[in-house]
């Protein structure tokens, strides 16, 4: 007698019981010769689900979404945003599925969320595919940043459909199984907002205090709390950008999470040459979403989030306008805070004294001015700690400027009752060897849209410990050559 093989999953889908209103009921387009590209092992360890029976043809039919599996209610999710600064009311999931939540292993409540899946009711003209190039970057720069310790929604797998979907050209089709916190956005807030159905922008902050921010209910304005615990997680989440160089490129509202994970890796890239003016983007004409503009357009985000939220925050217009106006105000408080703390570690100053912050501003405008980089500057500090100077300094056209700059970070290192081998080490905890390079991205992702995933697997095993310095890997931690030229990025739609 056969025995049923037990389900991938164990559902328990609160999105779909408490947001009606939120989505709409839909199912993945059919994808005609399904094939496993990458599965996330430690991932389905962490979320209880056998990474074996996930690899297994009835596993691959749910990663590419051909089959449902049992307990999930695939829903398109609904939401509003700005867009490079321009509000447009209805956005939605237009190539993306909510299967369901499961908890994990830690009880956590964690999202499914296909991605590529094909056209749903918000695709807005678009085909609702994806490309194996895109999906396989959203999984390499997600582990990068999970390693980075940078809160991330994460790839569990991606899927080739065997579709060639047609972009620029034809390419191959994928589809990438998302695992986030939840997908609630800024652009959740707004749609609900924007919306004449009463409730719904109340059952909506309920669902995320419920979800996210718990605490929120036993003070005096709960929603106020909620308010407050986003602008918290943003604050902290891009301080934590900035500190390893890292530009979203497209911080529009709908891709801002309540939660405060990262969320969509399109157009994103790390800084090889420290200028706070660079844009990888190449939509972004302006400079919208430059790495130095990151803080500022947080801010902008979570004021639209503020204006959603208003009429929650109290009868009273006035207060409410009062209330969300001096939490907003906090937010650059909040950043400076978490960045000049991420900053201080990355330099060894522990003492928190009042020269650090003009010790930290000198040393940016020195790898401004000589485009010196970095990933690589930061992490040779540690061997000036050790009393190996030249590591740092070679990096400098100008080195005296940098001799000059490090006597004085050095006589601040001095005072602090710290043994230097301690110092450095900790230096090391948190400046990074390994970050994704950009050309060591695009050669991976090219040869995997060729049929090769070894660099893709190769960059994914070095990105695993971006603190520790191995032997064999120096190519990993150069900046691009000079052949690489201009680096452009693309949303990957």
């Amino acid at each position: 007698m056969s025995v049923a093989a037990p389900p991938l999953f164990t559902f328990d889908n609160s999105y779909f019981r408490d947001l009606e209103g939120l989505y709409e009921p839909w199912q993945a387009a059919s994808a005609p010769a399904p094939r496993l590209l990458a599965i996330n092992a430690d991932l389905a360890t962490e979320l209880g689900v056998d990474a074996d029976a996930l690899s297994a043809p009835d596993g691959v039919a749910v990663l590419a979404g051909n089959a449902i599996p049992d307990g999930a209610t695939p829903v398109a999710q609904a939401y509003a945003g700005h867009q490079f600064g321009g509000f447009s009311p209805r956005l939605g999931d237009g190539r993306a599925l909510l299967l369901g939540e499961v908890l994990d292993v830690h009880g956590r409540r964690r999202d499914l969320h296909l991605k590529g899946s094909g056209r749903t009711p918000f695709a807005r003209g678009s085909d609702g595919k994806a490309a194996v190039g895109p999906m396989l970057r959203e999984y390499v720069i997600g582990e990068a940043m999970h390693a980075l310790g940078i809160p991330t929604t994460r790839a569990l797998a991606v899927v080739a459909t065997g579709d060639l979907i047609a972009r620029d050209t034809l390419l191959p089709g994928a589809v990438l199984t998302r695992v986030a916190a939840s997908h609630l956005r800024v652009g959740s807030f707004q749609y609900a907002a924007a919306h004449d159905e009463p409730t719904l922008l109340r059952r909506l902050a309920d669902h995320a205090i419920s979800r996210h921010y718990p605490d929120a209910v036993h003070t005096d304005n709960r929603y106020l709390a909620l308010f407050e615990g986003v602008v918290d997680a943003q604050a902290s989440l891009v301080a934590r950008w900035m500190l390893v160089g890292f530009i979203h490129g497209v911080m529009n509202t709908d891709n801002m999470t309540i939660s405060g994970e990262t969320i969509d890796y399109g157009p994103c890239a790390f800084i090889d040459a420290f200028d706070p003016a660079t844009v990888f983007s190449s939509i972004d004409h302006g400079g919208r979403y430059a790495y130095g503009n990151q803080p500022n357009i947080a801010q902008w985000n979570l004021a639209r989030l503020a204006e959603a939220l208003l009429p929650l925050f109290g009868v009273d217009t006035d207060m409410a306008v009062a209330a969300a106006t001096d939490m907003l105000q906090s937010f650059p408080d909040r950043y400076h805070r978490y960045w000049v703390d991420g900053m201080r570690a990355k330099l060894g100053l522990c003492d928190g004294e009042q020269d650090d912050r003009e010790i930290i501003d000198e040393l940016l405008a020195l790898l401004q001015a000589q485009r010196v980089d970095f990933t690589s500057c930061f992490r040779a500090l540690s061997s000036a700690v050790l009393g190996d100077r030249e590591r740092a300094r070679s990096l400098f056209a100008q080195p005296a400027a940098f001799d000059a700059w490090s006597l004085r970070w050095q006589t601040e290192l001095s005072h602090q009752a710290r043994d230097p081998h301690a110092t450095a080490a900790a230096m090391d905890r948190v400046n990074p060897v390994y970050i994704p390079r950009n050309h060591q991205v695009e050669h991976a992702l090219a040869t995997a849209s060729d049929g090769d995933l070894r660099p893709f697997q190769r960059l994914l095993d070095v990105l695993a410990q971006p603190f520790h310095k191995r032997s064999g890997l120096e190519s990993y931690a150069e900046p691009a050559p000079a052949s690489f030229g201009q680096y452009r990025t693309f949303c990957g739609t």
